[in-house]
């Protein structure tokens, strides 16, 4: 089973679309409910790791270290901490703009890439980074299949990205459970 993680109302063929009312990453309960007979193959978390504090997100990489099948990967995405846009930064800081209704509201942390890798890092994972801004703002691209779970808010599928400016970006990153003791 492929599980997209707080997917709104993103759906894609093979892939399961959960909703934090049947899958909070932060319950365990919630990952013995839905993965009562098999461990997932994958799963796939679109901006949903900024709406965790720090901590919170540490815990739910290990629901899902713990309930993925050896081999298997989590493919996240979080808004950019170093991407260098105002409007941007304006648009994913930590509580957004004040409204309540402003989709970043709900923002508990701003991850840049360091930060992220060592989230998964500390929950088993092997990481590799596919997409992120470095210290200096530069952005890095590493080509990755969208088969195996496509990112809207990325280099090559958002709207407002195009070949001379970047609009929206994200840190990415694929995180695989290799089965290995560490």
């Amino acid at each position: 089973m492929k599980v997209i993680i707080g997917a709104g109302n993103t759906a894609y063929d093979g892939w399961k679309s959960t909703q934090e009312n049947e899958l909070n990453i932060c319950r365990r309960g919630d990952f013995e409910k839905l993965f009562s007979e098999n461990k997932a193959e994958a799963f796939l978390a679109e901006h949903v790791w900024e709406h965790l504090t720090l901590e919170e997100g540490i815990s739910a990489a290990k629901n899902c270290y713990e309930y993925l099948v050896d081999g298997g990967y989590i493919r996240v995405a979080v808004p950019d901490k170093n991407f260098r846009n105002k409007w941007y930064q304006n648009l994913v800081k930590v509580g957004g703009n004040g409204d309540p209704d402003h989709p970043a509201f709900t923002h508990k942390i701003l991850y840049d890439y360091k930060t992220l890798v060592s989230v998964f890092e500390q929950a088993g994972f092997d990481v590799e980074l596919l997409e992120w801004c470095d210290e200096d703002g530069e952005f890095h691209y590493k080509y990755w299949n969208e088969a195996d779970g496509r990112i809207g808010r990325s280099l090559r599928f958002d709207t407002r990205n195009n070949g001379t400016q970047l609009g929206m970006v994200s840190t990415i990153i694929d995180a695989k459970k290799t089965g290995l003791m560490k």
